[in-house]
């Protein structure tokens, strides 16, 4: 089983990988100390099983999950709130509490080859594990997005929309614009709906970038933003947003 460390402190990949050597059959491919960077090698290497912190600046577990077109399977590594410990359970998704033993270890590694073994999707059990995060009010605050040869980590606050052109969603920040994998569908479930607002089928604009309310064609309108961009209101959703601005 080939299998990947994400953790960024220094001293807990240290120690899973002495564990990992004692442990038969696994192969350490390689370690990320940070979310982007865990990112880039997911996809190039494409891992069996990924040891994945959850507790990362920048971009968390779940940040790292979400950036990923296809998820391989995840053993997470936390000291995470006893909900997120819940939410693991429920979804059959291994987890390994820090300070890990090699026992634990050994034994999420196994539970992974029986996965496996089974031909089990253990990747189709992150989504409800996602959704129910978002339920409680674990929104995105931070999205990772392709730029060129890398992935960038930009704050959510930072967006002021996001579009699909040709099946491809976009995230524009300024006069910068960035492809991220991820439907808007699923953007839409993530971010904090106080704040993103969805204007359209092809739109979702931040709310505190909206400056005026244009009519358009046929009693349709645009919203304008306080970047200049115009972005196109269902007749739907306008009547939404009239109650949460009250317009």
């Amino acid at each position: 089983m080939r299998v990947l460390i994400v953790d960024d402190e220094a001293p807990a990949r240290e120690r899973l990988k002495r564990l990992l050597a004692d442990i038969e059959g696994v192969e350490l491919i390689g370690e990320a100390e940070d979310g982007p960077q865990a990112v880039e090698l997911i996809e190039r290497e494409q891992p069996d099983l990924v040891l994945l912190d959850i507790q990362m600046p920048g971009l968390d577990g779940f940040g790292v999950i979400e950036a990923l077109e296809e998820s391989p399977p995840v053993v997470f590594v936390t000291a995470y709130d006893e909900y997120a410990i819940r939410a693991f359970e429920v979804n059959a998704l291994d987890y390994l509490l820090k300070p890990i033993s090699h026992e634990r270890l050994e034994k999420a590694i196994r539970r992974a080859y029986e996965a496996q073994a089974e031909g089990q999707n253990l990747t189709l059990r992150l989504a409800p594990l996602l959704e129910g995060l978002a339920g409680q009010g674990h929104y995105l605050t931070r999205l990772a997005v392709h730029d060129k040869n890398r992935i960038r980590v930009l704050d959510a606050d930072a967006v002021d929309w996001i579009g699909v052109e040709n099946e491809q969603t976009f995230v524009h920040v300024g006069s910068e614009v960035y492809p991220i994998r991820r439907t808007l569908a699923d953007l839409e479930m993530r971010l904090d709906p106080a704040r993103f607002f969805r204007a359209h089928r092809s739109a979702i604009v931040n709310l505190d970038r909206v400056k005026e309310i244009v009519p358009w064609f046929k009693g349709s309108h645009k919203l304008r933003l306080t970047t200049g961009a115009e972005v196109e209101l269902s007749r739907a959703q306008a009547r939404a947003l009239r109650k949460i601005l009250g317009w």
